[in-house]
């Protein structure tokens, strides 16, 4: 019992209610001894008194917050009940996570949900990690139980239990795939994937639905899989429990028979099952008892699909499939067979003839149905010797169906799991270790519970026992290995349970006594075992019902069960008459026969058995129990040969919904499974232990005296007596401090209350700080008011006075400025008044004059438009006529040059008519030339004319502004009929220029208008051109992205089969080296017929991936461009056929119709006469080209300055008209210029023309010496001849045995630079197929020498260059690449295949090259991002309360090892990169090459992150950000940013700021929801969800914040994808970009006497 001091006021207690089994509950004040009462207060609310009658009614004491969520059980302060089921609920459904562990127990709760925490990338993060680092999980399990069997050589077994719809089935699966993926096959054909495919067949035919479980398992099965001594799987085996045979005839209300019958009813339809003559499963008797014919979210067609390919995958052939398919059938049809009741008193059963089922029945299995109806209704007796014939009762008929029924599909069913071994055995030697997994029923209680149950809650005594002594023996073990001084811990055994059930005289004994009775019944045999266990030796665990006497209880460990004995005989009989055993074997169907001829040699285990007259008395033995009792011996055995691992899985409600948790369920399991007996065996020992430097980092603040971390476990041993005066609670170790339940709570409050006494001293030194500041602030602000109070009423009487002498001042001298006022007032209006009246008369005489002279330049302008607009409209008709008609002649002299051009005959002719053609287009330059110079010459004749205009009106207004200054002044004295006329024409002058101006305006009004809607309509165009552009560029980068998107998927696709390529590769060349070891073993040697074990030799074959598409070649510009990429098909077999539209292949009259070329003549063409015209087209091209090129640049001058000049005209003159003819004049000169560059493409097609009739053609031009193409390859120097002789000791001297460190003292590519001199001079020598052998010898050489440094990465760089620079210079001199190029000259051979070869090979050396650093850096990226602690003294003084301990048998971490740390990452990253340098490779291969690194880098820290609690607190996360930090520092000083490497590890980032940042307000959720743009919604809540507090100066993430953060994620829109983990083996596509090497010579390397390959020549 905990420590009475514990209940103080504020403890939480946990008592017991009928409802949640238990509440949470705080004491309102402290308990004293002797109390009667406890006053508590619930979580509602209420207030409760609790009885107490002893210390040890006190209830159970709550954990300390801190612990809430902890992952393993064990580890909680106080072990019992209601902490471990709030400890589970907690985490179940406030973390979402279903697997927590409790000492070596797995409990596994039934989420009834998909979750994703099974992907690979999971079993990835878990592949090599501790089982104490991670978070609880089934593969952790299955890693503990693979490592220690690699590790200590031991069998290991998984003891998967639990009761039905609890998860067992799917846990054995996820163990069974962990295994298959960490364990990969040796053998060729894949093991794992058998393993895997016994799965769906073992459900189809093993599982049903009941009423607790849509797939329950209705037996037991134990599966060894085998490892050999790498590790690998080789084979398995499988052994079944108890198969429930009963369910075949009879099934409960909203229950199904076993999958199989319904899948094969669902498949009825395909024509390959409609002889089996099935019908809907409500039509037969065997599958519509339970009312259930279909599970919702099921397809039984689909599952039956699946049942078969697992079939077809372990060997069963087709035919043998049907046969099991028509017994299977043959079933369903036995069932719906009709027994009727005959004789006087209904006392006998007979069959119809004419029974349809029975007919069926029959010919599915191929036997006599007479035969089987007559048996069926009646069976022989052996009476004094003598054989009797007896009819049978219609029930007894019915229940002889059945037990026939039942025994052929348990019969079928053995013979499946003998098939199933057979095809999994191992099939090379025997298996150095296996690792069972145990999938068996647990502990079952039913209302009515039978003798099914009976044997299950037997097995699971068994089972309990086993573990209860392991788990008691691993306690001892740790007290021993910390040489503790302990006792013997005391432990429930169950062993008298179980010697009640198969002691001597046991229930089993009785059982199979009472079924060797010929009138044994089940009444009897309760008799006997109430005469035995309660009458003559009363048994503890055995009790009799009070109101039944055909039934007994037995106490098992979990819970007290009632049995019902009706039907135990019967089961334990399970009796087929020989008869119609004897009709099955003479059946025409081979398996049938197979099935029950087996029965003569069959195995004790095997259940059922057989009434065979005289031999009964033997055959009685093999009953169900004993047969029972021998399998289960048996597996007791081997579990108790190899260590165990325990799952036990939980079913959280009877509902079936995801995450609802029933408290009275759970418990009921967890005292059923054993889980509560892990914890009270704990909690009987010390089940708290810490090591001696963790508690001294929690607990210093308790010590005495001076204090220091080496100095720990002293400080310990001196403290602990002094804080637990009691020395039976705690105990010292070597290494740990064990403590007894309660301790490390006593130890916590202790803690706390020297931590509170220590914060109310500071508080009140604080407080007495912070009054006698505020005193001091208060004097001083006193003091402040008062002298600024006085200052101010002060101030107030001095303005006063000052106010009052102003006030004087003031009315002085207002008066006086009011009478000055008025004088001025007065003399200003008469001034004003005088000088408006002289103004008035003045302003007249002035309007009038300008009217007039406005008058007049008004009708001089207008006239003068109206002329020049005339004008220009008549110029502009005249030059587009003269541009018409021009522009017809050129286009008939086009047409008619044109036709001349299409006629063969004209290239006769071409030395000839071709002087005249370039005469003709000098001629037609000129007059272009003249028209764009008369054109000009108008330009300058107008814009002369209206300077000439201008500078006349500008005159005229000079000598009317002259003329006006020249006038006399009117005389004063006018006389009045003048004044009238003066005044008349004023009038008539103001109303003509009124009405000229209101004629201006509307004009202006006009013109505005006009533009206006001129600059509306730019502005219009101008928006729908950008609208355009935009929507165009919107469409081309989506195309774009689209299709960069797909090439690099198929890139990485087609690079992903490469790596396969390569892994098969050298699997076969493992395979044929043991071949071959084995044929020499046996005395002889025989040479492979595919590849020679000699030399490389110059004519090896290549590999079949020079067969590959181009579409996926990582070298850009080897490939065609991207139009024709994508449109060749990346299958497609003739896809280098369509790559090149010139190629030799390409039939010349398909050419000749595209150029609009006759063919008649061409075929007629002689040899000379093509030789003559290819010269003349030749030089006539040449100059043609440069001709309409020059013509063509100086069209584009020209188009440019009339566009110039245009915008000027614009803006000079307003006419629309002009701006037309000048805009369509501009739209012919670039018809024109489209016309031009039509013909010179035309003209370049004509070249295309004579390099093919060059290709096909080259006898004819071989005739002369001087021509062109023999010309070239003897100019070429600077080569090396290597004479055919020495090419093999090239290679060899070159690449095959050449020494690592020679090798890489050599210069970056010089083996390639070599090899390509020497593969030049054979080309140009004209000898192509040397050359081809020699280059395709060297190609094969390298991939040998990739293959011969598989985990050498220098050589693997070195080597990766050579391949590129070979390749490079490969393109560089192929016919395609020089087209364009008058230096380079072609290679002559044909080089495609081998530079597709090459392409593929780079990858290959590229992967090599990473697969070596990620090897490397695997085992060290976890330990060094994130437990190493870069910054010392970080997390010194802030250590987890309650560790988690290790498991038992768990792999332990050396010691004395020197950690990995970021140093050892860099070092790693730090040989790459300088071989990656030394080798001059390019920039952005090391770009890929490290974003693909730190990719790994970042997927592995951060799925690691995600699965250890340990790594997610604040101080964690400050280390880990600055790990990263380091790590980006050393990429960005090798300039290795721009390829993506730093950008990879923005995940990472983020979820360690995440760590890092506030969660408490809505503020902080925003926050964290806007910064983690990379992290995806499940990621953010998983981290938030592990969040620990290291330090009591942190705190957890309450559950509110993590719905707030919830909430906030659903609103984003996430691009990211929704699983848990990143992908771990995820490969990005590598691409080589092509640049042309320079010109290589002979003269330009340095070929070191090293190499020896002095045998070579310059040429």
């Amino acid at each position: 019992m905990a420590t009475l001091e514990l209940y103080s006021k504020g403890a939480n207690v946990w008592v017991p209610d009928p409802d949640a089994v238990w509440v949470s509950a705080q004491l309102l004040q402290d308990y004293k001894p002797g109390e009667k009462h406890l006053l508590l207060q619930l979580s509602n609310g209420n207030e409760v008194r609790y009885p107490v009658g002893s210390p040890s009614d006190l209830p159970p004491l709550g954990n300390p917050d801190i612990l809430e969520g902890e992952n393993d059980l064990t580890a909680l302060s106080f072990l019992h009940e209601p902490a471990v089921l709030h400890n589970l609920r907690v985490r179940f459904l406030d973390y979402s996570s279903i697997y927590t562990y409790c000492g070596i127990v797995l409990v596994a709760i039934n989420p009834y949900d998909q979750l994703p925490i099974y992907g690979e990338e999971v079993i990835d993060a878990y592949s090599g990690q501790d089982m104490a680092d991670m978070e609880p999980h089934i593969f952790s399990v299955a890693e503990e139980a693979y490592r220690t069997m690699i590790r200590e050589e031991k069998n290991q077994s998984i003891i998967i239990s639990g009761e039905s719809g609890s998860g067992k089935t799917v846990s054995a699966k996820f163990t069974m795939r962990y295994f298959a993926v960490v364990g990969g096959a040796a053998q060729q054909t894949s093991v794992e994937e058998r393993v895997l495919a016994s799965n769906p067949i073992m459900e189809s035919i093993g599982n049903a639905k009941t009423t607790r479980n849509d797939n329950s398992s209705r037996f037991g099965k134990y599966i060894e899989i085998g490892f050999g001594r790498k590790g690998d799987i080789i084979g398995a085996n499988m052994r079944t429990y108890l198969l429930e045979k009963s369910r075949v005839v009879f099934q409960a209300s909203t229950e199904r028979n076993y999958h199989i019958f319904y899948q094969l009813c669902a498949s009825r339809q395909l024509p390959e099952m409609r002889s089996l003559k099935l019908d809907a499963p409500e039509n037969f008797r065997y599958t519509n008892q339970g009312g259930e014919m279909q599970i919702p979210g099921t397809d039984d067609l689909s599952d039956l699909e699946r049942t078969r390919n697992a079939f077809t995958i372990l060997g069963v052939q087709p035919d043998q499939q049907m046969e099991l398919f028509r017994i299977l059938s043959a079933v369903l049809h036995l069932g719906n067979v009709n027994i009727q009741a005959s004789g006087r008193s209904s006392d006998r059963g007979y069959i119809d003839a004419e029974d349809r089922s029975l007919a069926v029945f029959s010919k599915l299995l191929g036997v006599e149905g007479s035969q089987l109806a007559h048996w069926l209704c009646h069976r022989r007796l052996a009476v004094g010797g003598e054989m009797l014939v007896k009819p049978m009762t219609g029930q007894q008929a019915v229940e002889a169906r059945d037990a026939l029924a039942k025994h052929i599909y348990g019969q079928l069913f053995a013979w499946t799991v003998q098939r199933l071994n057979s095809a999994l055995r191992a099939q090379q030697g025997r298996t150095k270790s296996f690792v069972g997994v145990l999938d068996i029923y647990g502990f079952e209680t039913f209302e009515r519970n039978s003798f099914e149950q009976f044997c299950i809650n037997y097995a699971n005594e068994k089972l309990q026992q086993q573990f209860n002594r392991h788990v008691f023996h691993l306690e001892q073990e740790e007290y021993i290995r910390e040489e503790l001084a302990w006792s013997r811990i005391e432990f429930s055994d169950n062993q008298q349970c179980i010697d009640l059930i198969e002691g001597q005289l046991g229930m089993f004994d009785l059982l199979d006594e009472e079924c060797r009775m010929p009138k044994g019944s089940d009444e009897s045999w309760v008799r006997k075992l109430y005469d035995q266990h309660l009458s003559s030796k009363p048994h503890p665990h055995f009790r009799k019902p009070r109101m039944s006497n055909s039934a007994f209880i037995v106490l098992h460990f979990a819970d007290t069960v009632q049995y019902e004995c009706d039907g135990f005989l019967d089961k334990n009989r399970d009796t087929v008459f020989e008869e119609l055993i004897n009709i099955l074997k003479a059946s025409q169907s081979e398996l049938v026969a197979e099935l029950f001829q087996q029965q003569r040699n069959v195995s004790p285990v095997a259940n059922g058995s057989i009434r065979l007259g005289k031999r009964a008395a033997r055959e009685h033995k093999l009953t169900v129990g004993f047969q029972f009792r021998q399998s289960l011996q048996m597996l007791m055995e081997t579990l108790n040969s190899t260590t165990p691992h325990y799952v036990r899985c939980i079913k959280p409600n009877d509902l079936k919904e995801p995450f609802l948790f029933d408290p009275k369920r759970t418990v009921q399991q967890l005292r059923a499974c054993g889980v509560l007996e892990t914890i009270r065996i704990s909690a009987a020992g010390y089940p708290s232990r810490w090591t001696y430097e963790e508690f001294f980092s929690r607990y210093r603040i308790l010590l005495r005296g001076p204090q220091s971390q080496d100095e720990a476990q002293a400080a310990c041993r001196q403290a602990l007596p002094q804080l637990i005066p009691d020395p039976d609670q705690y105990c010292f170790g070597k290494t740990k401090v064990f403590f007894r339940a309660g301790q490390v709570a006593l130890l916590e409050r202790l803690r706390a209350e020297r931590l509170r006494v220590a914060a109310v001293i500071i508080q009140s030194q604080v407080r007495g700080w912070l009054a006698r500041i505020r005193y001091t602030r208060i004097q001083w602000a006193t003091l402040t008011i008062q002298r600024y109070s006085r200052g101010a009423l002060a101030r107030r009487l001095a303005l006063i006075l000052r106010y009052t002498r102003a006030a004087l001042v003031i009315q002085k001298t207002y008066r006086m400025m009011v009478v000055r006022q008025l004088f001025f007032m007065i003399r200003q209006a008469t001034v004003t008044i005088q000088a408006f009246t002289r103004g008035m008369l003045e302003r007249r005489r002035y309007r009038l004059l300008v009217a007039e002279r406005a008058a007049v330049l008004l009708q001089a302008t207008v006239r003068g438009w109206l002329a020049r607009q005339a004008y220009r409209r008549v110029h502009a008709a005249v030059v587009f006529m003269q541009c018409c008609i021009r522009r017809k002649a050129a286009r008939r002299q086009l047409l008619k040059l044109k036709s001349e051009a299409r006629s063969v005959e004209r290239y006769r002719e071409l030395n000839k008519g071709m002087e005249v053609k370039l005469m003709q287009l000098q001629l037609k330059a000129d007059q272009e030339a003249r028209e764009s110079a008369a054109l000009r010459e108008t330009l300058m004749a107008e814009r002369e004319a209206s300077s000439a205009e201008l500078a006349a009106l500008r005159a005229t207004i000079q000598k009317l502004e002259s003329q006006l200054q020249e006038k006399p002044l009117p005389g004063p004295v006018i006389n009045e009929k003048e004044a009238e006329e003066r005044r008349r024409a004023e009038e008539k002058a103001a109303q003509e220029i009124l009405q000229l101006k209101e004629e201006l305006q509307a004009l202006q009004k006009e013109r505005e208008s006009f533009c206006k809607e001129r600059d509306d309509l730019s502005a219009s165009l101008l928006e729908q051109e950008e609208k355009q552009e935009e929507c165009v560029h919107q469409a081309v980068s989506q195309v774009t992205s689209a299709l960069r998107a797909e090439v690099d998927e198929e890139r990485r696709k087609y690079q992903g089969l490469l790596r396969e390529f390569t892994r098969l590769e050298q699997r076969y060349d493992n395979l044929r080296e043991m071949s071959l070891l084995t044929e020499r073993t046996k005395g002889h040697r025989r040479t492979d017929s595919t590849q020679s074990l000699e030399p490389l030799s110059p004519s090896t074959p290549l590999s079949p991936l020079s067969l590959t598409p181009l579409s996926v070649s990582p070298f850009p510009s080897a490939v065609p461009s991207p139009e024709e990429v994508r449109r060749i098909s990346v299958t497609s077999p003739s896809a280098e056929k369509r790559v090149s539209v010139w190629s030799s292949e390409a039939s010349m009259e398909q050419l000749m119709e595209k150029m609009d070329v006759a063919k008649d003549p061409s075929v007629k063409m002689k040899g000379e006469d093509l030789g003559h015209a290819y010269d003349a087209v030749r030089v006539a091209n040449k100059f043609l080209e440069s001709q309409l090129r020059n013509q063509c640049s100086q069209w584009e001058k020209e188009l440019e300055t009339l566009r110039s000049q245009l915008a000027q005209a614009v803006s000079v003159s307003s006419s629309a008209a002009q701006r037309q003819d000048v805009q369509e004049l501009l739209e012919a000169r670039e018809r024109e210029c489209v016309r031009l560059r039509r013909e010179l493409k035309e003209l370049r097609n004509t070249v295309s023309l004579r390099r093919l009739l060059t290709q096909v053609f080259p006898s004819a031009l071989a005739t002369e010496t001087s021509s062109p193409a023999q010309s070239k390859p003897a100019a070429v120097t600077g080569l090396l001849e290597c004479r055919k002789r020495d090419e093999t000791k090239l290679i060899k001297n070159l690449v095959t045995d050449i020494r690592v460190d020679s090798a890489l003292s050599l210069a970056p590519g010089l083996p390639a630079s070599v090899l390509f001199l020497c593969v030049r001079q054979a080309d140009c020598s004209g000898d192509q197929a040397r050359a081809r052998s020699l280059c395709s010898a060297a190609v094969t050489a390298m991939k040998a020498a990739l293959k011969k440094h598989v985990s050498d990465i220098d050589t693997t760089a070195l080597w990766l260059k050579n391949i590129c620079l070979f390749h490079d210079l490969l393109t560089q001199h192929s016919p395609k690449q020089t087209l364009d190029s008058d230096t380079l000259v072609p290679l002559s051979a044909d080089m495609n295949d081998l530079i597709r070869t090459l392409s593929d090979l780079s990858i290959q050396a590229y992967q090599q090259l990473l697969s070596i650093t990620e090897t490397r850096l695997q085992n060290i990226i976890v330990p060094a991002l994130l437990e190493s602690e870069t910054i010392q003294g970080l997390s010194g003084s802030a250590v987890k309360l309650a560790v988690s301990r290790k498991r038992a048998g768990s792999d332990p971490r050396t010691v004395g090892g020197e950690a990995p740390t970021m140093a050892s990452v860099l070092r790693e990253l730090g040989a790459l990169h300088t071989a990656l340098t030394q080798q001059a490779l390019p920039k952005t291969l090391m770009e890929q090459a490290f974003h693909q690194l730190t990719y790994l880098i970042c997927a592995s820290a951060f799925n690691s992150l995600l699965l250890r609690k340990d790594m997610c607190s604040w101080s964690r996360g400050l280390q880990i950000r600055y790990n990263v930090s380091v790590l980006e520092e050393w990429l960005r000083g090798r300039g290795l940013q721009a390829g993506g490497a730093v950008a990879t590890l923005e995940p990472l980032i983020q979820a360690v700021q995440l760590l890092q940042v506030a969660k408490k307000t809505e503020a902080d959720a925003q926050g964290i929801v806007r910064t983690c743009s990379a992290l995806s919604s499940q990621q953010i809540v998983k981290i938030l969800t592990l969040y620990t507090p290291h330090s009591d100066l942190d705190e957890r993430v309450t559950l509110n914040f993590i719905r707030s953060v919830q909430g906030l994620l659903k609103g984003r829109s996430n691009s990211q994808p929704s699983q848990l983990l990143m992908d771990v083996r995820r490969v990005f596509p590598v691409i080589f970009l092509y640049s042309p090497p320079p010109v290589l010579s002979a003269e330009q390397l340095v070929i070191p006497d090293s190499l020896k390959i002095s045998f070579l020549r310059k040429a």
